[in-house]
């Protein structure tokens, strides 16, 4: 009846709850849903949706994409930009606001390198064009300029 993926988000869920040391009452009065559906969803027996998935991460005080990708509600991308502020976010030796200015920081430089590829990649597009239509050592010299080399 339950698939893979509903049984590790569910160990998950677990994992994660003994690690807050809360009892599985506490996480489903602090989440808003019933003890025994939690502890069906523990156990995979139980498919949560993405609301209750977000209830269960605020009251755990985790992303609530962290609990989507153990669901497999997030595909192979998005699970990869994600996975650095899942784990910044579920770090107990740093509060709160570090844990944001650390997340900040790193989708700064990950936007940064992306603009950088992208004009890398515009790049050699232009220079080609430039030589298609004057030719000979002067384009190629204006393609040197560009590459910076």
């Amino acid at each position: 009846m339950a698939s893979l993926r509903v049984g590790n988000v569910g160990e998950y869920l677990r994992e994660q709850r003994r690690s807050a040391q809360l009892s599985l009452r506490q996480l489903a009065e602090a989440a808003g849903v019933s003890n025994p559906y939690l502890s069906q969803i523990e156990r995979g027996l139980r498919k949560p949706s993405a609301e209750i998935l977000q209830q269960l991460a605020k009251a755990l005080r985790i992303s609530a994409e962290t609990l989507y990708v153990q669901a497999g509600m997030l595909d192979a991308r998005e699970r990869d930009e994600l996975e650095v502020p899942a784990a910044i976010l579920t770090d107990p030796a740093i509060n709160e606001r570090q844990k944001q200015v650390l997340i900040q920081i790193y989708e700064s430089f990950r936007k940064e390198n992306a603009a950088a590829g992208e004009s890398k990649a515009a790049a050699p597009d232009e220079g080609v064009a430039e030589r298609g239509a004057a030719g000979g050592p002067q384009a190629s010299a204006a393609v040197r300029e560009e590459d910076g080399k």
